[in-house]
């Protein structure tokens, strides 16, 4: 065993403000300095000729091990920084009075001491308090990490208050075009009003004019001469009376069946129009699916065959106009899937308390990568100016409101179905709060 024989160094080591272990091959003490025996309570005698985790049972032996084994082979220095392993000596903490760290945040330096003759025999163990430096970084990581989380909350914020003023923008918008169909609405009812009263008045007088005609005619074959038989018969001939009594009541037929189409626009446009209600309905789902289907239909007749498929559900409690735009957004992406002579599939039905309504397109499909980012804001598959993203973001949303779900599949090629879930009756306050 080298002795270290001189009083100088041995009172230097001794108190210096640094642990200072001499260790054997074993991991045995050789030497022990102040700095040890105050933040272990061991005295030297206590600790000298001992396994250092005899000394230290939580000592990770594995660890001693392989720094000792190599600082002998390799004749090198080996280091670990508090960072690797904070505390590897359980020693309380040096900063009592500010509480800083209830341990001793520790650097770990093995270093070979060669012998005169060049044999290493001994490896000195430096072990130097880094609470200080640990705690200023480790205060200086919690600051980041709180930084870059408010960063990331200020981030989300914003991000959500885009999407909030873009769909508030969506919203105004159709509340906007909605008061201006109602207008529409309103002043196209008034002149078709008084345009189907005149056509009914017309087709009663024209059936009189007729029934007179034909009376004229039947006089005139019982009391006529000859001559003026001859005559009305030429003239009836040039005129082609039986064509114009025929034709003139399918005219008036067809003008009817035109203002009642008027009408029923005019009725469709008026419900549809009111997106901006915020009134709770018993709404008929069937109604108005068949409302948008009637307000977008030249948006959609020559892409698709519309197929219903209407199963027998009950009135929802629902902002019924609100509903229809859902319709209207998830119809018209489905016609603009479609290829030539596509087909649209309009189910409804019901499961336990929840009512669906499902549109399902044989289309062009969705890609699997897509379909998670649907209802993001602002996310389109569609090209460059025609799509603005907002549209099943928002239909999203108003089927959030309604406390019911809008759920998707889709396979590339073979078409995508799109299915809104919406509760029979709207769930209570006090329930909605609990949940």
């Amino acid at each position: 065993m080298s002795e270290v024989s001189s009083p100088t160094l041995i009172s230097i080591l001794q108190q210096i403000n640094m642990g200072v272990v001499l260790l054997d091959d074993q991991a045995r003490v050789h030497f022990w300095n102040d700095f040890m025996a105050v933040n272990s309570g061991l005295r030297p005698e206590q600790a000298l000729g001992k396994a250092l985790c005899e000394l230290f049972p939580d000592l990770p032996e594995p660890w001693l091990r392989k720094k000792l084994d190599s600082v002998f082979m390799l004749e090198n220095m080996a280091f670990s920084s508090w960072q690797q392993r904070p505390h590897p000596f359980n020693f309380a903490g040096s900063r009592p009075i500010t509480g800083q760290a209830q341990k001793m945040f520790q650097n770990a330096t093995f270093f070979p001491l060669r012998e005169a003759d060049g044999v290493i025999r001994l490896v000195c163990l430096a072990l130097t308090d880094a609470t200080d430096i640990a705690m200023q970084q480790l205060e200086l990581a919690e600051l980041n990490a709180l930084l870059s989380a408010e960063k990331e909350e200020q981030a989300r914020l914003i991000k959500r208050l885009e999407e909030t003023q873009a769909q508030l923008l969506q919203s105004e918008k159709m509340a906007a075009i909605g008061q201006l169909a109602a207008g529409v609405a309103h002043e196209i009812n008034n002149p078709v009003g008084f345009v189907n009263s005149n056509l009914g008045s017309l087709k009663g007088y024209v059936d009189e004019v007729f029934a007179l005609i034909n009376s004229y005619q039947a006089l005139i074959e019982q009391h006529g001469n000859e001559a003026l038989k001859s005559e009305l018969a030429a003239l009836n001939k040039k005129a082609d009376l039986d064509f114009l009594i025929s034709d003139l009541a399918e005219l008036i037929r067809e003008s009817q069946g035109g203002l009642d189409r008027v009408k029923r626009i005019v009725v469709d446009l008026r419900d549809f129009s009111h997106v901006d209600s915020s009134e709770w309905n018993m709404a008929d789902l069937h109604q108005g699916l068949d409302s948008t289907l009637n307000v977008i239909w030249n948006e959609i007749k020559y892409r698709a065959d519309i197929i219903k498929e209407y199963g027998d559900i009950p009135a929802v409690e629902a902002i019924g106009a609100q509903l229809n735009q859902v319709f209207m957004n998830l119809i018209i992406n489905a016609s603009h899937a479609l290829g030539e002579g596509g087909h649209i599939w309009l189910r409804t039905g019901q499961v336990d308390d929840e009512v669906f309504v499902q549109v399902q397109d044989d289309g062009c499909g969705i890609a699997a990568e897509n379909l998670g980012r649907l209802f993001e804001p602002f996310f389109t598959t569609k090209p460059v100016g025609k799509g603005t993203g907002l549209g099943l973001s928002l239909a999203y949303s108003i089927v959030n409101k309604h406390h019911g779900r809008l759920e998707v599949s889709s396979v590339v090629g073979q078409g995508t179905t799109f299915t809104v879930w919406l509760p029979k009756t709207q769930p209570k306050a006090a329930e909605v709060a609990s949940a």
